[in-house]
């Protein structure tokens, strides 16, 4: 397995890592423990799939599903650079995620 790369809650700092800052005040993000894509773009757990996990906190709110966040993730700093940086990688795409996370 490549090295882990920056994962989303340190690229946005946002403190909902288990054991962040913010976890009392807004809990721990479903991206820092969806085992389930860990590895996937070379992040720990949703760390770099953050786009597909379902209750990820972002713009200030809790967001819902990948069908209702897309707009946003697609147009996310942090997605631009994941895919990016994973083009010429093993980069999983919002769909094979989905298609994993779901049991696929």
């Amino acid at each position: 397995m490549e090295q882990i790369k920056i994962n989303c809650w340190e690229y946005k700092k946002c403190g909902r890592q288990v054991g962040g800052d913010k976890v009392s005040e807004l809990g721990v993000c479903p991206a820092a423990t969806e085992i389930i894509v860990d590895g996937i773009n070379c992040g720990k757990n949703g760390g770099r799939a953050c786009w597909a996990v379902t209750g990820t906190y972002c713009k200030g709110e809790i967001q819902g599903s990948f069908a209702q966040k897309v707009i946003n993730c697609l147009n996310c700093d942090f997605y631009k650079i994941v895919w990016k940086e994973e083009q010429e990688n093993d980069y999983k795409s919002p769909k094979e995620i989905l298609q994993i996370i779901r049991g696929k």
